[in-house]
């Protein structure tokens, strides 16, 4: 490999000839070999910070109209793609992320100088202009964080969608509700689903009132949260360049210092991601268990044969999706105590946990949004019903007799349900047996409206 010479402030640095990056990104990736990569919607955020500061830079008169240009060349060039191997840098490095941030720096600058060779561009002088990696890297933290929200809550509300549609179609089948893990009183399939539906209804709302406060971005709070460095009203500038660049409406953060040594907001949401997990493990588990069999299980639900269950079972189908999915649930909770321990971590004017709480952040929502979407396009949408055998089910029930307590008394009900156990009889054969008519037992037990579904 052929190298060129470049220099910081500790010395000289071999870096590969054609590498966009120079001697700080070069010494990390010696340095930090650990992880998988910094997570690439990290560099793309930075990458609209450096651009957005050109711009206020320029307006401010502190950078030339020629570097101005040349950088957001550069950084349209770079959001393309096209140069993603020239951010190498992994994701346990620095904890503020300053070699990430100079990693992109290096790159703008280089790039910009290719693209303009009469042009200057210097990586701190230019691209880093009126920042600090303390306050661009929590920036571009809140923007991914807020970007991948959005995505996760789509995802979420097409579960949504895609229940509501089985809890209609399923709105009358009337089968035997469970507590405790034993039989109980009657219910619909629409009407189990649509508690399915609700508890993934609520982790959405939660999002939906806690994501403006990922929009709260520090910038212009350079190293320690004063501003040292910045012009007047560089903060607000930068706030109205990005939010017009990204079309969302971000807001100066109310407090700095906050915003470079906690990542509360971060936190929280996870914390929603993680009642989200628990909720889809709770419905998950309750399809797995419902379609359990077919011949030595509840067997009351059909789910969609997507692939071989067994290499040795012929003819076997798992519950593949589910599993994935409470798979991807599992790790979410891990993630959670990794944020919220790193966010603890905070030591006076700042948090060097930053880059694990992001790449933990963006990894759950990533997750999350791939395996909801998979399994609501991929099982969700296949689930049937076995309609005879949940009415077997239902026919054969001792916890119908729950509809004869307020006829007969609840020690009488009981004594009914018993005898109907230790005999192996139906409910109506042992009622008939404790003198209740046929024709009583008919009127007063009734699976249909024992649901309640008709009731307003």
């Amino acid at each position: 490999m052929q190298f060129r010479i470049e220099h910081d402030s500790l010395g000289k640095v071999k870096v590969p000839k054609d590498a966009l990056y120079g001697p700080q990104t070069e010494r990390s990736r010696h340095n930090f070999n650990i992880g998988g990569r910094m997570p690439m919607p990290i560099i793309e955020m930075l990458l609209h910070v450096k651009q957005a500061a050109a711009t206020v830079n320029n307006q401010n008169g502190t950078l030339a109209a020629d570097k101005r240009q040349a950088i957001h060349e550069a950084v349209n060039q770079l959001l393309t793609g096209k140069y993603n191997n020239a951010f190498p840098l992994h994701i346990y490095q620095t904890g503020s992320g300053t070699q990430t941030n100079m990693n992109v720096n290096e790159v703008i600058a280089h790039l910009a100088m290719q693209l303009h060779p009469q042009t200057s561009v210097h990586p701190n002088d230019d691209v880093n202009q009126s920042q600090s990696s303390n306050d661009t890297f929590p920036t571009a933290m809140m923007m991914a964080a807020y970007q991948s929200c959005n995505t996760l809550i789509k995802a979420a509300k097409h579960l949504i969608a895609t229940l509501e549609k089985k809890q209609q179609e399923f709105a009358t089948v009337v089968k035997i509700g469970r507590t405790h893990l034993q039989d109980a009183t009657p219910l619909t399939v629409g009407q189990e689903i649509s508690g399915w539906k609700s508890a993934i209804q609520h982790d959405v709302d939660a999002m939906q009132q806690l994501i403006p406060t990922l929009l709260e971005l520090p910038i212009g709070g350079t190293a320690v949260g004063t501003g040292l460095n910045t012009p007047n009203n560089f903060d607000q500038d930068m706030v109205k360049q990005l939010s017009k660049q990204m079309n969302v409406k971000y807001r100066v953060a109310d407090n700095k210092f906050q915003g470079l040594a906690n990542h509360s907001q971060i936190t929280t949401m996870h914390g929603i991601f993680k009642t989200l997990a628990s909720d889809l493990i709770k419905v998950g588990n309750d399809i797995r268990f419902l379609a359990s069999g077919p011949r030595a299980g509840y067997n009351e639900l059909n789910i969609p044969s997507n692939e071989p269950g067994s290499s040795i079972m012929p003819g076997k189908v798992n519950p593949t999706q589910i599993e994935a999915l409470t798979m991807v649930a599992a790790k979410v909770m891990g993630n959670d105590t990794t944020i919220s321990f790193a966010n603890s971590q905070g030591n006076f004017e700042m948090n060097v946990y930053k880059p694990v709480i992001i790449a933990s952040f963006l990894e759950s929502s990533q997750l999350l949004t791939q395996s909801i979407t998979s399994f609501t396009d991929r099982l969700v949408t296949g689930l049937t019903v076995n309609t005879k055998h949940i009415e077997e089910l239902m026919d054969n029930s001792l916890m119908l007799v729950t509809a004869l307590s307020p006829h007969i008394g609840y020690e009488k009900s009981t004594k009914i349900a018993q005898w109907a156990q230790q005999n192996d009889t139906k409910l109506i054969d042992a009622a008939e047996h404790f003198g209740i008519s046929k024709d009583d037992f008919n009127k007063w037990v009734n699976p249909r409206d024992m649901t309640n579904i008709n009731r307003k």
